[in-house]
């Protein structure tokens, strides 16, 4: 699945390909996603200018004068920006926005991703459901340390757990929790109260770090993530622990270990995470 790091990296792209540019007759061919499409997209977008590209968590918000489309990646859901004219549509191409100088062009083969319209007359788009409850964006100013340490008070779930919830921070995934837990010395199944004031200021370092470095990599491509220009991320090949599990760890040389978390692969070292 996308995480924060890919989604800003497309949300980058989309600032360079479609800010400022004008819809025109938008193609919904398939509206069963997540949620279904709005019957009333295409006439919602048509002749509309985009007018910002912004990012919350790990969702994308196109911003018009009237509204803003909102836009989940799922688990395999691509965002492309495609020269014209852009090539013929492919089983899981399901919706096209096109523009006087190529089509952004979403494709999802599991159907998980989402595109859903929040109407300006509603409010501001980050009291809709889908984001009021997130937790705070870990590159931003209110994310740091001592924020953390407060929030993991009396919580006895593990702290990779906690991190991957997305109440406290969010866009931290699977990837880049078990890579900041590493950077920070941290085991994961430690549980999240029991890591102190010193450690959550680790932690939150090590998570800005690991974001920015993922971001500045071009994110992970592990399966399906291209970038809105179709290039793969590089994040993937610099990893400490994730996937590495059996090999040597890259700083201390003892073998990296796995386990199961939640239903999800956790990696790390024994020794450098205590």
């Amino acid at each position: 699945m996308p995480e924060l790091p890919e989604v800003e990296v497309v949300r980058r792209g989309l600032q360079q390909s479609v800010l400022g540019r004008t819809v025109g007759t938008p193609a919904v061919r398939e509206p069963r996603l997540r949620w279904p499409v709005p019957r009333e997209l295409p006439r919602t977008l048509e002749g509309r200018i985009v007018r910002s590209v912004e990012r919350r968590g790990k969702y994308l918000l196109l911003g018009f004068e009237h509204g803003v489309l909102i836009v989940h990646l799922g688990m395999s859901g691509r965002l492309r920006f495609l020269p014209r004219p852009p090539p013929p549509p492919s089983r899981h191409d399901h919706v096209d926005l096109p523009f006087a100088h190529g089509t952004l062009r979403f494709h999802d083969p599991r159907r998980f991703g989402a595109m859903l319209w929040h109407d300006a007359a509603l409010g501001p788009v980050h009291a809709h459901p889908l984001l009021a409850g997130l937790g705070v964006e870990p590159l931003g100013d209110a994310f740091d340390g001592a924020m953390l340490h407060r929030a993991t008070r009396g919580r006895r779930v593990a702290i990779k757990q906690v991190l991957l919830a997305g109440r406290i921070v969010v866009g931290v995934g699977n990837i880049y929790a078990s890579e900041s837990l590493f950077r920070a010395g941290i085991r994961p199944g430690t549980p999240a109260h029991r890591v102190g004031r010193e450690r959550c200021e680790r932690l939150a370092v090590a998570i800005r770090a690991t974001l920015s470095d993922a971001i500045a990599r071009g994110g992970s491509s592990l399966r399906d993530f291209v970038s809105s220009d179709g290039t793969s991320g590089r994040f993937q090949l610099a990893c400490f622990v994730y996937a590495r599990a059996g090999q040597p760890c890259r700083v201390c040389g003892a073998p990296v270990r796995s386990l199961r978390q939640g239903q999800r692969s956790t990696f790390y070292c024994p020794r450098c995470q205590r």
